[in-house]
Order: C-alpha cells, then structure tokens, then sequence
C-alpha cells in the first residue's frame, strides 16, 4: 500500500521509538512491507561498518527487500557527529518521500530522534582533540561527577539533559562552551520540521523485557560476537574509540585484555544494556504527549487493528 499525497505538502514520517530490544525493528519491517515504507535507522550504533552482531543490524535479506538508509555508513574509526547526523537523516526521508515511500524514523538513540523531530540547530563546532583529551583527563583523575559538576555551572539547562555518566556527551557540551563561550543549550535552537509528525512508542514490561534482553545477548553470543570483537580488534580498531564502547563491545575487549572472565563480561553486557534502558526512558517519556504509546507485544499480535490506525493518520483506504 502506498503513501497518499493528496492532502499536504508536509512529509508525513512516521517515529519509533523506545528502548532496545522492545521490537522496533520488527514492527518497522512489518509496516514498511504493508505500507511500502523506507527504514531510516536512528541507532547511533548502526552506522558503524563492521560491527554487526552487537548492533542487532537488520540482516542483509531485510536489508534486500525494504529500504534501509544510515547503517553502515562509515569505518569505526571515523568521526560522526549528530550535525552529520541529522543532515543525512534529513536526506533520506526527502528520498524515501520523493520515491512514493513513507519515511519510517526507527532507532532508540534519543538525540538522533530529537535532532530530526525538534529541529535542533547543531553547532557546527569541529572536534577539537587536545581539549577533548583535558577533559577527558580531568574526568578520569576526579571522577564523572566532577566533570558533570563543571558543566552545570556553565550550563545547567545541559547538564540537568545529559547523564553525569556519559561522559562523552559531557566533554562535548563543555567543548563547544569553551570553544564558543556559549552554552551548547543555547545554542541548539528548536526549528520545526517541514514533516507531519506521527511517533510511536513502544513499550514493554519490565522484568519481560529484561528477560528479552538477556536472550538477546545469549543469542548474539552465540552467533559470534566475542569473535566480532576480536577480528575488530585485530583489524587495528582501538578500544578507546567511540564505537567500540558501545554495549557489548567495551566488555568483551575488557575480557580480549584479560581483565575479566568471560562469564562477568557477558553478565556485565546484560546489566549496561538494562541501565541504556533507562538512560533511553528518559528521552522517551511516557508522559510526553507528543508519543503515542503502544504496547509492544500487542502491536503485531493485532496487527490489522494497528494498521488501520495508521492507515487514518495517512488518509489511505485500508483493506480488512
């Protein structure tokens, strides 16, 4: 079935959301077979070539039937920032519109969500090392905390978004404000976007999605992840960079290293991928009115009755 145009300009997109292995990417499949949707990924890890199975990337036959855009899109050691971002993502839904297809925004990294629906004005401020590693060093002599503190003073409508933990997003917020004397907060100015917006949140409960979660690194074990990791690792890739701290990756080098067995790497997997839950929650608040929020099992259990929904949003006649 495909996107009718007739009654708006405005491309319609239709958002994802919620936290990892709640089932996006199987509803996203589900409805881009049935509405001749495009897939636009919105997983900050899925553009990392080469790093597969702790990405749960689509598989290549998925990837061969519905339209994918930004996964696997650059080396993992190279640079991508969310301005990079958003401009690419900006990209595809302009593509997957002008080929008559719906634009389905799918991923649980919240800034590339928000970057996309909000309109965020990214500050164009490159990367800048020396002062990274200061930061960095600073972080690691006082502690995360410390550093979350710093920000704070400069710019408390930042820090009170960002996790005291993730210290990468806190070096970059202070980054730009060393580098500019601005606040990034300021400076990140919401434009809206020329879409008609429709997001969707999917949900689960807890202690069920825990147990998926579990099973979801079991299975990726399984299927090869220390071995991943490894060839990785041997291909040169350092495991200070960006993407190889990505959940799963970062405790099995540890393991690669030597310093933890593999059973506490693989129980240490499972309970980072249970606290990114919650760092992913707080993007995606049930609360917010701007999310319409569904039951994750039940969306493809009583697929008919959610396609009909849909199918009212896009103004299309829907089959029974």
């Amino acid at each position: 079935m495909g996107v009718n145009k007739r009654h708006s300009e405005r491309i319609r997109l239709l958002v994802i959301v919620g936290p990892t292995a709640v089932g996006k990417s199987a509803l996203a499949l589900r409805l881009a077979r049935h509405f001749a949707g495009s897939i636009i990924s919105a997983d900050s890890r899925l553009i990392y070539r080469g790093m597969d199975i702790g990405t749960a990337k689509p598989s290549a036959a998925d990837r061969a039937e519905i339209p994918h855009a930004l996964i696997d899109i650059v080396a993992p050691d190279e640079p991508f920032g969310l301005a990079q971002y958003q401009e690419l993502a900006h990209q595809a839904i302009a593509a997957a519109h002008a080929a008559g297809r719906l634009p389905l925004l799918v991923g649980g990294t919240g800034q590339y969500v928000h970057a996309v629906t909000e309109g965020w004005s990214i500050p164009r401020v490159p990367p800048q090392p020396a002062l990274r590693a200061e930061l960095q060093a600073q972080a690691d002599a006082e502690g995360a905390d410390a550093l979350h503190r710093r920000l704070a003073a400069v710019d408390p409508q930042a820090a009170a978004r960002i996790d005291p933990h993730n210290v990468r997003r806190v070096i970059r917020a202070l980054e730009v404000y060393l580098a500019t004397g601005a606040p990034i907060s300021e400076l990140q100015r919401r434009t809206p976007p020329p879409y008609d917006l429709l997001q969707i949140g999917l949900r689960m409960e807890r202690e069920r999605l825990y147990a998926r979660i579990d099973a979801r690194v079991d299975a990726m074990m399984a299927a090869g992840l220390l071995e991943e990791v490894r060839r990785l690792r041997t291909a040169g890739y350092d495991d200070r960079l960006p993407s190889m701290s990505g959940l799963g990756y970062r405790q099995l080098a540890a393991h690669l290293r030597g310093e933890i067995g593999l059973p506490e790497a693989v129980e240490q997997i499972k309970r980072a991928t249970r606290r990114y839950v919650h760092q992913q929650m707080m993007w995606f608040r049930e609360s917010d009115p701007a999310i319409t929020w569904f039951e994750a099992p039940e969306t493809l259990r009583r697929f008919p009755t959610f396609a009909r929904f849909l199918a009212r949003w896009l103004g299309v006649a829907e089959t029974p």
